[in-house]
């Protein structure tokens, strides 16, 4: 019997109450599927890794792309799937409002809104207008009482201001204008890590592995809450088809085929 959204809401809550667990991050409803198969408790999409997918370079999908994406991901698991929703698809409070009301539709159990504004020059939103961004979101997401989790990110570390100071200031406003969550992509350090636990506590924690190498077991005892790992299973599936596609383009021999996933075990799988 397929699992409601609200049963998939409330299993996503519960799993932010204590402890830490990871949140792979599928790039399509077949590794979204592969990844339930696996027994991880929740999916986080990728915006990065399902932008690949069809051609596009990250932060150039559209919302509409989005919403048909995440629709099908939510679709096709038993699990909570949290919207990796980039910066809400538009800039000002009212419009990202608007937008995170169509990503609630969509069955996720959680949605994150990023500060980065895609400009080189002022790469994050002003202080105070990203502080709206999120409290628009926060209305969204309560004005049907949906019960979406809301994850605030600031993307400072990402964007060339690794100043830690700035970070843990943003992420405790978006902690007061209502992010259930709160998420710094691009922490280096376990001290770093440590820091904005402590100072966004009790609040849970995401951390992006792959900028520090920490076990579930090492993260947890930081205090960190979840674990997602962004495009890099993505970028996995790419490397190994980029490896046997450019053998057979350059060499005209196809070695690296051998080292594909079974067939059979896949089959068996989705069976």
């Amino acid at each position: 019997m397929p699992v409601s959204t609200a049963d998939k809401r409330a299993t996503f809550r519960k799993l932010h109450d204590s402890g830490c667990f990871i949140i792979p991050n599928p790039f399509d409803v077949g590794s979204a599927c592969a990844l339930q198969h696996l027994g991880f408790k929740a999916l986080a999409s990728t915006s990065a890794g399902f932008a690949w997918t069809i051609g596009k370079s990250d932060n150039h999908i559209t919302l509409e792309d989005a919403i048909k994406h995440l629709t099908e991901l939510c679709a096709a698991v038993d699990l909570p799937v949290n919207a990796d929703f980039e910066g809400g698809f538009a800039h000002e409070p009212d419009k990202v409002g608007a937008n995170v009301a169509r990503g609630v539709k969509t069955g996720v159990a959680g949605l994150s809104i990023e500060d980065s504004t895609g400009d080189a020059k002022n790469p994050l939103y002003d202080r105070d207008l990203a502080v709206a961004r999120i409290k628009a979101a926060r209305a969204a997401i309560d004005s049907d009482k949906s019960g979406v989790l809301l994850t605030g990110r600031c993307e400072a570390f990402l964007v060339g201001r690794p100043d830690l100071d700035l970070v843990i200031d943003r992420l405790k406003a978006y902690s007061d204008a209502g992010a259930d969550c709160l998420y710094a992509p691009g922490l280096k350090t376990r001290e770093q890590i440590s820091a904005v636990v402590k100072a966004v506590a009790p609040k849970p924690v995401n951390l992006l592995n792959g900028f520090v190498e920490l076990s579930l077991k090492e993260a947890e005892a930081l205090g960190v809450r979840r674990i997602s790992v962004g495009g890099s299973l993505a970028r996995s599936a790419w490397a190994g088809f980029m490896r046997s596609a450019r053998e057979m383009a350059e060499k005209g021999t196809f070695a690296e085929l051998a080292h594909g996933h079974p067939g059979g075990e896949l089959n068996k799988m989705f069976g």
